[in-house]
């Protein structure tokens, strides 16, 4: 399956049909929500469209996924509520939003531990996925075997690019609400400033910072670039997302289903990965289309600026011994 934006505009129209008509087929025994912030044309919604697909033809009709995009159930915090109580079965969320309930989920996101793709898979993989999923656990959520992807952040400005550490000494720069983001931006000696994403454009635009973060994709389907000029490839933090169900509802579904459920969903996360790789390849090209400027700073001197600063001391502390020792052979090396 090839991403393109055709592929893209047809899969909104099939899982909004999915949203839609789900209904009106004959009842399935198990009728389950699925639950996500991505619009549905993301490869996550189409990806998840073709696993349901999948899961409702191999159980014969017995387990049908609903999928509810966009945010259409409410915002992250409503809908990690609603998998907790049951209002709905699934839902992805990115580790570093799940760290409000799971405070070690975050521990993918700390700010420059990937150099690349290959260390990230083997990572999440590997031992620090399966170290984040025993966490998830102790929260009373079900987690699958593998994370999709969202993909590294990004750094933009209106005024210059980032090229070293000291670019960031006093800039204006938008984060998520999230001390992790907080905590790296005031290492660099930054002006971080939390504001919900609504408000990026308008805050960009009226220079109430003068920067944000965010992955290609977003910086293009949210139009930064209008009020953005430079994109530096910093790639200084990598986010995904886990596929979560409620345990109950879980757990009410023979052992068979539960199989073919995890067979599928794992196996569209790792085509995900493959389809936001080749779309970022895209956006590179379409955003400089746009009038983006492009620049690829080096990691390592941004690496060591957070090590002097005592970022990463500090959130070794939060973490705890075991949890960063994790951390650091996964990426295979000393980060403190």
């Amino acid at each position: 399956m090839i991403i393109s934006r055709r592929t893209m505009l047809q899969g909104a129209a099939s899982v909004a049909v999915a949203g839609s008509f789900g209904a009106r087929a004959q009842a399935a025994e198990y009728t389950y929500k699925y639950a996500n912030n991505l619009p549905v044309t993301h490869p996550m919604n189409l990806r998840a469209k073709e696993a349901a697909d999948k899961i409702k033809q191999e159980t014969g009709g017995r387990v049908e996924i609903q999928i509810f995009p966009n945010n259409q159930l409410g915002s992250d915090t409503d809908m990690l509520s609603q998998v907790r109580s049951g209002g709905v079965e699934f839902f992805t969320l990115s580790p570093l939003i799940l760290s409000t309930l799971v405070p070690n989920a975050s521990l993918s996101g700390i700010g420059f531990a990937f150099p690349n793709y290959d260390a990230v898979w083997r990572a999440m993989d590997g031992e620090l996925g399966a170290y984040v999923r025993g966490q998830i656990a102790k929260a009373n959520l079900v987690v699958m075997d593998k994370i999709w992807d969202n993909g590294f952040r990004q750094i933009t400005s209106s005024n210059k690019p980032i090229q070293t550490p000291d670019d960031l000494k006093g800039f204006k720069i938008r984060v998520p609400v999230s001390p992790l983001w907080t905590s790296m931006f005031t290492a660099f000696g930054s002006a971080p400033a939390s504001i919900n994403f609504a408000e990026v454009y308008t805050a960009l635009q009226t220079k109430v910072v003068d920067g944000q973060e965010n992955p290609l994709a977003i910086i293009s389907t949210a139009k930064l670039y209008e009020v953005q000029k430079y994109c530096s490839v910093t790639n200084h933090m990598w986010d995904g997302f886990w596929f979560l169900a409620n345990r109950r509802a879980w757990e009410r579904l023979p052992e068979d289903l539960r199989a073919v459920v995890a067979k599928h969903m794992n196996a569209a996360a790792v085509a995900e990965r493959a389809d936001v790789a080749k779309l970022n390849a895209s956006l590179k090209d379409e955003l400089v289309s746009k009038g983006m400027v492009f620049n690829e700073p080096e990691a390592g001197p941004f690496r060591e600026a957070l090590r002097s600063a005592g970022f990463y001391a500090e959130w070794k502390k939060k973490y705890g011994d075991e949890a960063w020792a994790i951390l650091e052979k996964s990426v295979g090396g000393s980060l403190s």
